[in-house]
């Protein structure tokens, strides 16, 4: 989502990453990642340029143009932590590094993540603060969108405010005409917003204008244009707007209108027999929520929505002996599935959003203006600060901690990043290996409770249970995920030869005593959930507590703890932000999750859900006719096809899509709904982490600066756990106990066994055992074949499995008594 840092709601200008990996544009000055610092044995970081040549630099430090990464952009400054700077932690220091250390001083290994007197913007945020949050936008599933002044900013902060009030007020006093009408009226205040907040960015017309202009000036007026058109809504978006709110509010309208209209009954009672009028306006909003989602989210969306739009009208041509052929539908019946039925536009995936999904990105931003994601980093560097893989653990926990806040992989990843990464390049961490570790930290705050990602609460609503449920069926898994992570991290820590880094920020303790309340509205919404409140209602008394505790935050100077002062207090202004934040952050997971309705839409109508399922399973039996192998490979069929999915739709869709067709074959093969259901969801979430797109990997290489295809390489190497994790809950009935389901034994026979796999995996994939040595060749693929038989959570594949690991252990042994008892070569004795 993209980031509001004024109260009319408008974003930071950014600009889209329109290259096929996701990279930025070159005229993203903030975000282009810069070229492969090399690594100094003293720990002195090189310098780089932070300003145009073409400028000129006013003070030893130029802050116009801050690195949103942490790195030095400029020269360092000569007197140490004296002159004012400006960091991406909100912080104004010495110079551009986050860490707020300096390189060239006399303890280039000690860390200090405290400063005093850092200059402040009127929010509590720094220039250099909002770089980062623009180096995100870049990468999240979303683009970023305009920033809005006038009656615009006016509009969208005005109706960002109503449909806010609205979504708390149906929480408590739900409008009793309906669920459906509440969803009507949500679409009809946020769709338009969409064409007002995101640009078209249709650039054709402005580059062949550039062709058939030679003279370098006119090219230049005409980029120059191009970005002021952009920068404000144009007569086409105000032209879009008035056709969304029309085609949105039509079917609660009282008026008739020729044999259509005449309010929200008549409407209902015109399903599967649309009137013209119905039929045109259904086609307008058809067509606006597709340019929406190409606005937000790219082309991809809209060309999977339109296939199966195709699909839908033209199947009915297909030869009656294919698989995947229907009976065939006309345009008008399309529409009235998609229009007037519960299963298109209006369906779950809406209702998800309007319910769930904008309480909680009103929470999120509640949290974050009132400085939790700064105590959640300083309390990960506090917790390791003497550790001698302190910087990875930091990393690590950060991201933990921070999916509260954040809902995207790639945004916590950047914010991360911004702060961990000069900690990380201190300690020797290679930009590749330190981005790979970013990014598979990042991307595990999409499956960390309490705040699952958007399509959590869809599995609820699909499946009919409680979020609770949801967040007790990722909790082992999640912890898995990071155990993975951490011992990759102790193991590159030994294999590499890191250097211990010192963090001085204090004790955790204080910090905890000071500002745990950050934590409190998270553990209020376990505890309403768990004495049986719904979700919607724990998110809001959450977000209330969350303010209120806000005013606990010291007054400014009575804290040497960056940040955590009465600029993060939640005054009303602050909260009208909040407000405003959490609505946009919702408007292009609206977009997705209302064109989302064509699919479901789609599938429902012509059954192509059983149909694919049926091509799923045969393709497994044409393999083999034994049933556990058929499930075997119809999973490892289905994650591949979940993965590819998730490559070009962001997580939401890719989680409708592979539920819809992925879903029904794994439930006809006897897998149960929760495991199918969480299945789909992993593997929706890791794309975010899948070559060739890998969001979370590119932002990552933008941040360390390293090189894009080995940071996604190390990026699945610390992310391998949750790729097994969700085969071995599927294969086996036994593997349901990491969902939490099956008793105390069989959740703890699950839980032992795959942290074991786990660690094998981690010392087959790192190449190092701990406290022993290095792992050779043979060692890793025995390591390897035991972590994933491991996976298989019955008796004689357990056994198996730990037979492996237990040889490839005594393997390692071996090794190193062998090398360390060999002789010294008496050549070099002599020299």
């Amino acid at each position: 989502m993209s980031p509001i840092s004024t109260p009319d709601g408008s974003s930071s200008p950014a600009r889209p990453a329109n290259s096929p990996a996701g990279e930025p544009t070159a005229s993203a000055d903030r975000a282009v990642p810069r070229p492969r610092p090399t690594a100094e044995p003293d720990g002195v970081h090189p310098t780089q340029p932070a300003t145009d040549p073409t400028e000129p630099d006013h003070s030893e430090n130029d802050t116009s143009r801050p690195d949103p990464t942490g790195d030095e952009a400029s020269k360092p400054a000569p007197t140490g932590n004296d002159t004012p700077r400006a960091d991406p932690t909100g912080n104004d220091t010495s110079r551009p590094d986050p860490i707020g250390n300096d390189a060239t001083g006399p303890h280039p290994s000690t860390v200090h993540l405290s400063t005093a007197d850092r200059a402040r913007s009127a929010d509590g945020g720094s220039v250099a603060e909002q770089a980062t949050r623009d180096l995100a936008a870049q990468f999240e599933d979303e683009k970023p969108g305009r920033v809005l002044t006038g009656l615009a900013g006016l509009l969208l902060t005005g109706v960002s405010l109503a449909v806010g009030a609205l979504a708390h007020w149906q929480v408590f006093r739900p409008l009793s005409q309906g669920s459906k009408y509440y969803l009507i009226i949500f679409l009809a205040g946020v769709l338009p917003l969409v064409f007002l907040a995101y640009p078209a960015d249709l650039r054709l017309p402005a580059r062949l204008r550039a062709r058939r202009r030679r003279d370098s000036t006119d090219r230049d007026n005409a980029d120059r244009d191009s970005e002021s058109t952009r920068a404000r809504p144009t007569v086409a978006d105000w032209v879009l707007v008035v056709l969304a709110a029309a085609a949105c509010l039509y079917p609660v309208l009282p008026m008739t209108i020729g044999t259509g209209g005449g309010g929200y009954n008549a409407f209902l009672d015109r399903q599967g027999l649309l009137a013209p009028m119905d039929l045109v306006l259904g086609t307008v909003l058809l067509l606006l929520l597709l340019e929406a989602c190409r606005r937000t989210t790219g082309w991809i969306l809209p060309a999977v929505c339109l296939l199966f739009l195709g699909y839908g009208y033209y199947g009915g041509l297909l030869p009656q002996s294919w698989p995947v052929a229907h009976a065939g539908l006309d345009f008008s019946q399309l529409v009235d599935a998609f229009y007037n039925s519960d299963s298109g536009f209006y369906g779950t995936p809406l209702d998800v959003a309007a319910s769930y999904i904008v309480l909680f990105t009103i929470y999120g931003a509640v949290l974050e203006l009132s400085g939790a994601g700064r105590f959640f980093v300083e309390l990960s560097a506090a917790a390791f600060r003497r550790s001698r893989t302190a910087a990875g653990r930091t990393a690590v926990a950060s991201g933990f901690l921070l999916g509260t806040v954040s809902g995207s992989g790639a945004a916590t990843t950047v914010s991360i990043g911004a702060v961990t990464w000069p900690l990380l390049r201190r300690a020797g961490y290679p930009p590749e290996r330190a981005g790979g570790m970013l990014a598979a930290a990042g991307v595990g705050a999409i499956l960390s409770p309490p705040t699952l990602g958007a399509a959590a609460f869809i599995i609820a609503e699909y499946l009919g249970v409680s979020y609770l449920q949801v967040l007790g069926w990722a909790t082992v898994p999640t912890v898995l995920y990071y155990l993975g992570i951490l011992l990759s991290v102790e193991i590159d820590a030994r294999r590499s030869g890191v250097r211990p880094v010192v963090i001085d920020v204090g004790s955790p303790w204080r910090l905890l005593a000071r500002f745990g309340y950050h934590f409190a509205s998270l553990i209020a919404i376990i505890v309403f959930l768990a004495v049986g409140m719904s979700a919607t209602r724990a998110v809001v008394f959450a977000t209330i507590l969350a303010v209120a505790l806000s005013f606990l935050a010291p007054a400014r100077g009575q804290t040497n703890t960056p940040g955590q002062d009465r600029a993060h207090r939640l005054t009303p202004a602050r909260l009208v932000t909040a407000l405003v934040t959490g609505v946009r952050g919702v408007l292009a997971v609206t977009a997705v999750c209302a064109a989302a309705g064509i699919i479901t839409a789609t599938t429902t109508k012509t059954g192509l859900g059983p149909q694919a399922a049926a091509l799923l399973i045969g393709g497994a039996e044409a393999v083999t006719s034994d049933p556990t192998l058929v499930l075997v490979l119809t999973a490892l069929l289905a994650a591949v096809a979940l993965s590819l999915l998730g490559l070009a739709v962001p997580v939401t869709a890719s989680f409708v899509i592979g539920w819809v067709i992925v879903g029904p074959a794994l439930l006809d093969l006897g897998v149960t709904a929760p495991a199918a259901a969480m299945f789909v969801f992993y593997f929706a979430v890791l794309s975010e982490v899948s070559p060739p797109t890998a969001l979370a990997a590119v932002a990552a290489a933008a941040v360390t600066g390293g090189r894009l295809v080995p940071t996604m390489w190390q990026t699945l190497r610390y992310a391998l756990p949750a790729y097994l994790t969700p085969i071995a809950f599927v294969i086996t009935p036994a593997g349901l106990g990491l969902l939490g389901v099956g008793g105390v034994r069989r959740i703890a026979f699950a839980a032992v066994v795959t942290a074991l796999s786990v660690a094998v995996l981690a010392v087959a994939a790192g190449g190092w055992l701990p406290g022993v040595g290095p792992v050779g060749a043979p060692e890793r693929v025995l390591g390897a074949l035991a972590g994933v038989t491991l996976l298989w959570l019955e008796p004689v594949p357990v056994t198996v499995g730990t037979a492996l690991a237990a040889v490839a252990a005594a393997g390692v042994f071996l090794r190193r008594r062998s090398a360390d008892r060999q002789p010294s070569d008496p050549v070099e004795e002599k020299l």
